[in-house]
């Protein structure tokens, strides 16, 4: 049976209809919501790639499940996080740093990392390495990456 259920999804109010309601997080903003931001990779939720903030935490969309967010939740996807006109400092320094290769791991990394600096206004290398350990890169970008959270942190 499709139930109807209203979410806070950047910024916005927004009501969708699912036939299940422990349908993973991942899949109603992709799917129902059209965005494209958080991506599946594993559905482990031990890759990163579809990784949203809800109230500021990075979480881990894939194995989200629908039924445990409510409309008082905020949830921030890519999209959300900053605009084509004001970028979010960290998808600007993406940007500045061509951290992306195949961009595929790129909305987990900035993700996670947005919600990192948003508690750790001056990491170390290290600790931004610590930060990201739970996010896979195939390609290899690793160190651009980390440039680039550097300089998001004002360290570059």
């Amino acid at each position: 049976m499709a139930i109807s259920k209203t979410l806070n999804v950047n910024g916005k109010r927004v009501t969708t209809t699912v036939d299940d309601p422990d349908v993973p997080l991942l899949y109603v903003l992709r799917g129902n919501l059209e965005l494209h931001g958080p991506r599946f990779g594993c559905g482990l939720a031990q890759c990163g790639a579809c990784t949203v903030h809800i109230d500021g935490k990075a979480v881990r969309s894939c194995v989200k499940p629908l039924s445990s967010v409510t409309d008082k939740n905020r949830i921030i996807t890519l999209e959300g996080l900053g605009t084509a006109e004001k970028l979010h400092p960290v998808q600007r320094a993406f940007i500045e740093e061509q951290a992306a290769q195949c961009g595929y791991c790129i909305n987990g990394m900035i993700m996670e990392a947005a919600a990192f600096l948003a508690t750790n206004k001056k990491p170390s290398e290290t600790d931004i390495r610590n930060a990201l350990a739970r996010n896979l890169c195939r390609c290899g970008t690793h160190t651009r990456i980390v440039k680039a959270v550097k300089r998001a942190a004002g360290n570059a």
